[in-house]
């Protein structure tokens, strides 16, 4: 895959910013301020929803990095229901106003790629996570390691979006997604793995570590 610039706005919200821009001046020419404020405060949503910062990894090798940005709303042991293993489950909620780019939590190879629609009930909610609307990738470390990272939609996200391919290959805190508007990112985990991450922590994609793996 082409790796991604980060343009400061993600060309995803490219658009909705021209649309928005374009009606907020039209009206305010037309009509005035006044009128014209609330689609002014719609284009500040917007621009803000697709605001796309670069971030820098950190240095540690075994690092599972997040792959959003968010608050965490799950650590459990579970079953990896795409490669039907046990496995450690954490959970990044995203609400509208993270970032909403997606990124890789490790060095890897995509081994494998599945797409289910789904409902589009709350993102927050346990149940989101095999109902709704969803992308899995299954990337396999230079070590062995399986991490199954897995793009779900939320209560009012409508499009989840993947640019990558079986076979590519992603460097931690590469770009290779996005959600829009609201929703959350599943990481099933080896159950070996060390957990550092705690439901309620806020985390930032590529910066924030969610576990280590031995």
């Amino acid at each position: 895959m082409r790796n991604y610039p980060h343009p400061i706005i993600a060309r995803e919200g490219w658009p909705y910013l021209a649309v928005m821009m374009g009606a907020s001046m039209l009206v305010t020419w037309g009509v005035g301020w006044l009128f014209a404020s609330p689609f002014w405060i719609i284009t500040l949503f917007v621009l803000q929803f697709f605001r796309d910062p670069g971030r820098v990894a950190p240095r540690n090798p075994n690092a599972v990095l997040s792959p959003a940005d968010g608050r965490i709303v799950a650590v459990e042991k579970v079953n990896d229901p795409y490669l039907s293993r046990e496995a450690i489950k954490v959970s990044v909620f995203m609400n509208v106003f993270n970032v909403h780019s997606n990124r890789s939590p490790v060095d890897g190879e995509v081994r494998g790629i599945w797409y289910y629609p789904g409902k589009f009930v709350n993102a927050d909610l346990a149940k989101a996570s095999l109902e709704n609307e969803r992308n899995a990738l299954w990337i396999r470390t230079g070590d062995g390691a399986d991490i199954t990272c897995v793009q779900v939609a939320g209560l009012i996200a409508r499009r989840i979006l993947c640019y990558v391919n079986e076979g590519d290959r992603l460097a931690r805190g590469q770009r290779y997604g996005f959600i829009r508007f609201g929703s959350r990112v599943d990481v099933y985990l080896p159950p070996e793995a060390d957990i550092l991450a705690s439901i309620g922590d806020k985390v930032f994609a590529t910066e924030s570590i969610l576990a280590e793996l031995r």
